[in-house]
């Protein structure tokens, strides 16, 4: 199997696995407890918070452990907007994750928040300008991803936060899908708050993080025994945790050279489909974007019926978002950079990730090739 789908998962790192084992088993105690076991796991959760505010650049208490990137996303737009009510104002792009996407929709339904979309151009890029055109005074906060997750184009963060903060705006940022990929510093992003999802890094699904600097107020999501020094109530997931810092250490660590070996690789397969795709077109930007992720859409197919062609012939891939998956729907990233719904629907997304090696990228190739060949001329007759 050629696995080019590391935007919706990656394997577990050994090292992860490794690391978490002791407190899945003889250090199995809830860090709020006082005792001996209570304190082993203290100190785990401790040490795990320190790992990711090294990684990101903050101080440990700002790092707010959660159950993954929605729960990240949801408690960064619910809890900032909800704690800091300036104003009933927020802004989004309309190539965000779905967690932000419908977090903003709550707000707007339930607590009559106002909720713009600015523009993004062709290439998914949300330019300061188009920010500067829909920012008002009672903006509370403005959330653009770092990297998307279905086309790979990298946004201008730090460009945008300059702006928001200006207009007296707080700024967060999804990097969820540009961890192990990106420089995280939240101070050189400028943003207030930033998500993470371990999965994305080598650790178990169902770990995450938000960091959000500590003079701010969060309301939380979750509400109860009052951990997470309040914005996350729940019984913390020390072996989540600590799996999650060693897989987000570990890929900050390898984090240049990884960029640079699969980079060379995402361009090999990218020529490699346009030269041997007719009519293939690549999707998001060319030039900022992630170095992994490749992007097409292919006229005259289906894109479901290629990823079944090439899961056929051994490559598996997507359609885009997996959080999508299954959805009759073209994909809202898709259509909000100007593709018509029916184009959209014939998109292929190919995420690589660290094991990923030239041998398979020129198989993968090859594959794209026949699949997309098959499927037209089954659409054709």
């Amino acid at each position: 199997m050629i696995f080019l789908d590391h935007a919706a998962t990656t394997p577990v790192r050994r090292e992860a696995l490794e690391a978490m084992w002791p407190f899945l088993s003889g250090a199995f105690g809830n860090p709020s407890s006082s005792h001996g076991l209570g304190d082993e796991a203290a100190r785990a959760l401790t040490a795990a918070r320190a790992e990711v505010a090294a990684v990101v650049g903050c101080r440990p208490g700002d790092v707010v452990f959660t159950s993954g990137g929605t729960e990240a996303d949801n408690l960064a737009v619910k809890g900032l907007a909800l704690a800091n009510p300036r104003g009933r104002h927020l802004v989004v792009s309309p190539i965000e994750h779905e967690a932000v996407l419908e977090s903003a929709s709550y707000l707007a339904r339930v607590h009559g928040f106002e909720v713009a979309e600015v523009e993004v151009d062709a290439t998914g890029v949300v330019r300061p300008e188009a920010l500067a055109r829909v920012i008002r005074p009672d903006t509370t906060l403005v959330s653009v991803q770092l990297a998307n997750n279905e086309i790979g184009t990298v946004q201008p963060i730090a460009e945008l936060a300059t702006i928001a903060h200006d207009a007296g705006a707080l700024m967060h940022t999804d990097a969820v899908q540009a961890a192990g990929w990106l420089p995280l510093s939240i101070d050189a992003l400028g943003v207030d708050a930033l998500s993470l999802a371990g999965h994305k890094v080598g650790a178990p699904k169902g770990t995450g993080a938000l960091i959000v600097r500590g003079r701010l107020a969060l309301e939380p999501v979750l509400h109860g025994g009052g951990q997470e020094r309040g914005r996350r109530s729940g019984t913390e997931n020390v072996a989540g945790a600590v799996a999650f810092a060693t897989a987000l250490r570990l890929a900050e660590h390898e984090r240049t050279d990884a960029a640079t070996r699969v980079g060379a690789l995402g361009a090999r397969l990218t020529r490699l489909v346009m030269s041997g795709v007719p009519r293939a077109m690549l999707t998001g930007d060319p030039v900022d974007r992630l170095p992994g992720t490749v992007s097409f859409v292919f006229p005259g197919t289906s894109g479901e019926a290629v990823l079944l062609e090439l899961e056929r012939d051994g490559v598996v891939c997507s359609s885009g978002s997996a959080c999508a998956a299954g959805s009759d729907e073209p994909s809202h990233v898709l259509t909000a950079i100007g593709i018509p719904g029916e184009l959209a629907q014939t998109a292929v997304r190919f995420t690589l990730g660290g094991e990923t090696t030239a041998d398979e990228i020129d198989a993968a190739g090859a594959s794209v090739a026949r699949a997309v060949s098959a499927v037209r001329g089954i659409v054709a007759t």
